[in-house]
């Protein structure tokens, strides 16, 4: 890992460098009292009083709908247009938080374990996460709980630390990173020595992230996911805010001759959604489904791809309309 400091003024012309680049941008953008990922156009797009977004950047790299290939029929002709990795376009995830970075990783054994999802290998590959360290946390996040930090620089191409004048600590991460680097090498000093520890949000260490896991290889009979989920409306919120959440639906946009077929976000949270053709459902309740979720991300998840499908972010907890928290569910596991 290579460090550089840039100035107030570097860090806006750095910037700007990326956006008459042509790469798309995007960065937390406000509206009324909610902060979301929007391509931006300008610095003064960019949000800056926030601790998170309400959605994370997975969309980015999987979007919420996405046309996997369309079809035309003409008699007994079918011509086929499959998906064209060369129409994603180069593109930089701007002041990205570092849990949200994390959320790739997982994300990406998912989709790329033993062979790539080109549609998402594409969007993945021509994408640069720039995160900025957490100065500030609330009471929702835990990323300390599970093997994350405010300063982590996991899953991040490059990093920032904001520092009082400004200006910031860059850790250079990984190749593309350095590339975003070299494309603007005169906005860029000589690391400084400086600790960014002292610029980082205080998180406290909920719970032991091991102990959780163990734990959960013998509670699936456990009475705990009725009592969790007895509030649960099953609405999928938690799903669709989570940074490494993966579940889709495949769905058919037909019309006469001709078609398109969809990848759409899902959630093992609906009902639906183990629903067999002949009506029987293997998760009949909202505990069996709750139960799913937690297993699937601090047990499943680990024993298959050695990580763990949750970062800390905190997004399911805010975003639940009847007040489920999973930081409070998690350490109620381990007691």
């Amino acid at each position: 890992m290579e460090k550089r400091y840039i100035n107030k003024e570097g860090l806006a012309k750095w910037f700007g460098s990326i956006l008459n680049s042509g790469k798309r941008v995007y960065a937390p953008v406000r509206h009324g009292e909610k902060v979301d990922f929007h391509q931006v156009h300008s610095l003064e797009d960019v949000a800056e009083d926030y601790i998170q977004t309400t959605l994370s950047a997975k969309s980015v790299i999987f979007p919420r709908a996405e046309v996997l290939f369309s079809y035309k029929k003409d008699n007994k002709e079918v011509t086929l247009e499959d998906f064209n990795p060369d129409s994603v376009p180069e593109t930089v995830i701007w002041k990205i938080r570092p849990c949200d970075a994390a959320g790739f990783i997982p994300l990406s054994d998912i989709f790329n374990g033993g062979y790539d999802d080109v549609v998402y290998a594409a969007h993945l590959n021509k994408t640069t996460l720039v995160s900025f360290s957490c100065a500030k946390a609330d009471d929702f996040c835990f990323c300390t709980s599970v093997n994350g930090s405010p300063g982590a620089t996991k899953g991040s191409d490059i990093q920032l630390t904001i520092l009082p004048d400004g200006g910031a600590i860059v850790e250079i991460i990984t190749d593309k990173g350095m590339a975003l680097i070299k494309s603007a090498e005169d906005c860029f000093e000589p690391a400084k020595d400086e600790d960014k520890a002292k610029y980082l949000a205080d998180v406290p260490v909920y719970f032991d992230l091991n102990t959780v896991h163990d734990k959960l290889k013998e509670a699936f009979s456990s009475d705990i996911w009725k009592q969790q989920s007895e509030r649960c409306l099953g609405c999928g919120a938690c799903a669709f805010v989570c940074p490494t959440c993966a579940c889709f639906s495949i769905e058919e946009n037909s019309k006469g001759s001709h078609g398109q077929r969809i990848r759409c976000w899902d959630s093992c949270g609906f009902s639906m959604f183990t629903q067999h053709t002949s009506g029987h459902n293997p998760r009949s309740t909202q505990s069996q489904r709750w139960r799913q979720r937690i297993l699937h991300k601090f047990s499943y998840m680990p024993e298959r791809i050695n990580d763990f499908g949750c970062t800390g972010c905190g997004r399911c907890s805010r975003a639940c309309p009847v007040d489920m928290n999973i930081r409070e569910h998690l350490t109620s596991i381990v007691k």
